[in-house]
């Protein structure tokens, strides 16, 4: 796919992958409508996009858990531009607590921002991306296939973000539309930092090593290539492929491994 004077819609879009997605489709030529909450970041992003790579790029306060944000993103998406070729449902949070001693919310939380999230903005992005043949895309996670200690929440959100996309990418499959699950793996953002803690709050702090992880600029490159590829499962770190292996071979073993590994993050939750 070229890219150039496509109409891009990205969700949590002014910080992390979200920004990183933006500024590498703004650099191949797409327009863009960005959404998240932060409003006042959000107009600076597509502010400097514009200036940067002389694209058209709108700006839409959104938060993914209200479903008519949702629908007035993707309006004004049509508004603008008269159509859409990609919808990228990045949006999301993440959680660090045992189940044990969370409270509930939290993992309410997870599913209204990741799985609901998603099934609002496609739903309503659907109908003009069917028009154009374009592209679905869910960022999900390594936790989308292999549940992780600490992350109850966050992996269930993330499996039903891969169960939703699936099914829509089977009854789509005649359609031409083009469905893809992204999977970064472990990526330096702030998403850790504003992980929720136990009672809700942010955990301010993250809990390993960032600098050992892929960039936001790397995954968005890879997301991108990706989606000209038209490819169906994006799998991006020899970590995370070795994990969704073993996890389906020999899940046993995965239980042991991906143990010791959470053993060993910093103020580790398991011991």
């Amino acid at each position: 796919m070229d890219f150039k004077n496509k109409v891009v819609i990205i969700t949590g879009a002014s910080s992390g992958i979200g920004k990183a997605c933006a500024e590498e489709f703004a650099r191949r030529g797409a327009n863009l409508v960005l959404g998240a909450r932060q409003f006042v970041t959000l107009c600076e992003v597509t502010a400097d996009l514009e200036k940067k790579y002389g694209i058209k790029a709108l700006a839409v306060q959104t938060d993914v858990t209200k479903e008519s944000d949702c629908e007035m993103l993707v309006k004004q998406a049509v508004m603008t531009f008269e159509r859409v070729d990609v919808l990228i449902n990045n949006a999301g949070i993440s959680m660090r607590a045992l189940f044990n001693e969370l409270d509930l919310s939290v993992l309410k939380d997870l599913m209204d921002v990741n799985f609901w999230g998603t099934v609002y903005c496609t739903k309503y992005a659907l109908p003009e991306i069917l028009k154009t043949k374009g592209s679905v895309i869910g960022v999900s996670s390594i936790a989308g296939y292999r549940g992780l200690p600490g992350r109850t929440g966050y992996s269930a959100s993330k499996f039903a973000m891969n169960g939703f996309m699936e099914a829509l990418r089977t009854e789509l499959l005649h359609s031409g539309v083009h469905v893809m699950v992204a999977c970064p793996g472990f990526t330096t953002s702030n998403i850790r930092v504003a992980a929720l803690a136990k009672d809700g709050s942010a955990h301010g702090e993250t809990s390993m090593e960032e600098g050992k992880m892929m960039s936001a600029e790397e995954v968005a490159r890879h997301i991108t290539d990706g989606i000209a590829a038209r490819k169906r499962t994006l799998v991006m770190t020899g970590q995370g492929k070795l994990t969704v292996w073993i996890n389906k071979l020999l899940p046993a073993l995965a239980d042991k491994l991906v143990f010791n590994h959470f053993t060993k993050e910093k103020n580790a939750l398991i011991k």
